[in-house]
């Protein structure tokens, strides 16, 4: 199992591979970069539009990005935040790159296997274009096809491919086109999702920066989770999806959300043998290399000590 589960994580990783003031002050300016405007990810404009950023004294700025330049423009300074953590850890543990994760949104990956109608389980698979399960070699039984996210969809409804990895808006739409769910990844592996990072040298030289972000989207956060119809209004105009798929998505995955930003060490650990598996990398990475979760720590005891609510 744990192969298999490796060989439908490994495109996923691999894609990647090729970061309270005053109005009468001058704000600081901060700049977030997104993979995609997935449910994961609307702490960020929930956390700006509230005015939970202007009151830790930050400008925030969004912009979706690919995660490879995206990493690339943190590393360069251009960019403070990348919501690419997945891609950082890869970043982390092949070239000892100056990153560290520090929020998670999720405890779960947001990953599901959907197959064609024709096929109802992992043995009708065989000889297809996907990974397998119960029995079957993921290296000799099935073909791989390397497709980004948005192209996955399309390819199911083609024929192109037999099964693929789906995100939770691909899948719902997969489903209401009569395709079949047969495995949802967050259940398989106890893995993050959702990461943000930055630079060891940002997190150094702004940790006042630092704080008053992780208490903007922790108060996110703690809204996504305690209101819905905010939640669903925000991806509604985030994510432009209909009130229908808003409330489906929300439903089926608020229970994934973390309650402080934070996953425990074994998470952590099974994020990085993941990616020393996929890449070959016989180096023990630690724990505290690739991540720090000190500041979401620090603002959630801050928040909640003072009896902090939506």
């Amino acid at each position: 199992m744990k192969s298999i589960i490796l060989s439908m994580i490994s495109p996923l990783l691999i894609g990647v591979a090729l970061l309270p003031g005053s109005s009468t002050f001058a704000l600081d300016k901060v700049n977030v970069t997104l993979p995609s405007k997935s449910f994961q990810f609307i702490i960020f404009p929930l956390a700006k539009e509230r005015g939970y950023m202007k009151e830790e004294g930050i400008d925030l700025d969004i912009v979706v990005m690919a995660s490879t330049p995206s990493l690339q423009a943190v590393l360069a300074g251009e960019m403070d935040f990348t919501g690419s953590g997945s891609g950082a850890l890869v970043a982390v543990a092949k070239s000892n790159a100056p990153f560290k994760t520090v929020l998670a949104v999720t405890d779960q990956v947001l990953q599901w296997l959907i197959v064609r109608p024709q096929y109802s389980t992992f043995k009708e698979l065989k000889n297809k274009k996907i990974a397998p399960k119960y029995g079957l070699d993921g290296n000799k039984d099935f073909t791989f096809l390397a497709l980004p996210p948005g192209q996955r969809l399309a390819a199911l409804q083609s024929g192109a491919v037999d099964a693929g990895l789906l995100s939770s808006e691909e899948r719902f739409a997969a489903l209401d086109l009569g395709m079949k769910e047969i495995l949802y990844l967050g259940k398989e592996v106890k893995n993050s999702w959702g990461t943000v990072a930055t630079t060891d040298q940002f997190i150094k030289a702004k940790p006042k920066v630092m704080h008053g972000f992780m208490r903007a989207l922790l108060k996110a956060l703690r809204l996504v989770k305690q209101n819905r119809e905010v939640a669903m209004d925000t991806m509604m105009k985030f994510s432009g999806l209909s009130k229908e798929l808003a409330a489906r998505t929300y439903d089926g995955m608020i229970g994934t959300f973390t309650t402080n930003g934070v996953v425990d060490e074994e998470t952590q650990k099974n994020d990085l043998d993941i990616v020393r598996e996929v890449f070959n990398i016989s180096k023990e990475v630690p724990i505290e290399r690739a991540y720090d979760f000190s500041f979401a720590k620090k603002a959630d005891s801050e928040l909640t000590q003072a009896g902090w609510k939506p």
